[in-house]
């Protein structure tokens, strides 16, 4: 099968194009042939080993210290059919349309084939909503799990004000229309080549933050959720309400210590933390979506054998929602949203 491998750490070029083997499912997996896959911002950290520096060494240590070694392959959301089922698998049957997210553990759906188990450790399987397309679907788990994941900790009430920053990425887009979902009055924050985008998916307000600083305008929220980590955090704490949650998917140093000094006064509750998911919550949003509550933005579609331009155009900034990468298979059929 077709497959593009990390050969390295470093810029685009260390991604291959290559001849690997075909898995074979053990029991209890399933056989995924790949329609649809995506690249984001963090695929490109972690193919230059640069994420946040609190886990810059223990991926080092997990997946190889000079190079890739126990991971060859980025990746980690998908769409596509079930082409085999091990004997041990309950939930699903050959054909049956999927879309999942791999879990850290199985990182490698820039590739034809994939196995996954029937619960993925660390994952999430489940089928794709009936009105969605192989690519409109492959971009919703990684993306809409994390929103859905700090949303719900921050335990929106109807009427509340939010204030999404990084509104327009794959987190964002999702963070935007499920944050409406729970009632509350959103203002979404980016550069100004997103805003009718974001206006088209349920902003309220938007702010092109290259002309205007949220934190310098008078207004407070009761929830702001930092999505990219480059909010200045003195100002950005204090935009909010007493009592209100400041979330972000991308915390800066020292946030955590300074999150419980504000939290020990009783000022504000500050939330970190990756989701974890979980395949309850992607057929959660799967619900959504086919109740016509929540879409995929989708900005640009590469072919498998163009991510490494793909990984470019991402690191570029200028993505508006979800770069897709169109595998191959027997056609994106489906739905549209």
């Amino acid at each position: 099968m077709r497959a593009v491998v990390w050969t390295a750490y470093g810029p685009p070029h260390v991604l291959q194009l290559r001849e690997i083997a075909k898995p074979v499912p053990k029991a209890d997996e399933v056989l995924i042939r790949i329609h649809d896959t995506t690249v984001t911002t963090g695929d490109c950290e972690m193919r230059r080993m640069q994420p946040a520096l609190r886990y810059r060494l223990l991926m080092r240590l997990y997946v190889g210290l000079a190079k890739p070694q126990r991971i060859t392959g980025l990746g980690m959301e998908l769409a596509g059919r079930i082409e085999a089922a091990g004997a041990r698998v309950r939930r699903f049957k050959e054909g049956d349309r999927v879309f999942a997210a791999t879990g850290f553990a199985r990182v490698g759906t820039c590739a034809e084939y994939i196995c996954l188990s029937e619960e993925p450790d660390g994952g999430a399987l489940a089928r794709m909503p009936a009105n969605m397309s192989y690519e409109q679907a492959a971009a919703v788990p990684v993306g809409g799990l994390e929103a859905l994941h700090f949303l719900r900790r921050a335990k929106i009430q109807p009427g509340e004000r939010v204030l999404i920053r990084g509104a327009g990425g794959t987190i964002g887009c999702f963070a935007v229309q499920l944050a409406k979902q729970f009632g509350a009055d959103v203002t979404a924050v980016d550069r100004g080549a997103t805003l009718d985008t974001l206006r088209s998916i349920g902003a309220d307000h938007v702010i092109d933050h290259t002309r205007e600083d949220f934190t310098r305008n008078g207004q407070s929220y009761d929830v702001l959720f930092d999505v990219v980590g480059k909010s200045p955090l003195s100002r950005s704490l204090r935009s909010l309400n007493r009592g209100g949650r400041y979330l972000s998917a991308n915390p800066p140093a020292l946030l955590k210590l300074r999150g419980r000094l504000l939290a020990g006064r009783g000022r504000v509750r500050v939330i970190t933390g990756a989701a974890t998911a979980k395949t309850e919550d992607l057929i959660h949003l799967k619900r959504l979506i086919e109740a016509g509550k929540l879409r995929t933005v989708v900005d640009r579609v590469f072919p498998l054998e163009d991510v490494p331009e793909a990984h470019r155009y991402v690191e570029t900034g200028q993505k508006i929602g979800n770069v897709i990468i169109a595998v191959g298979g027997d056609g994106n059929q489906g739905g549209e949203t």
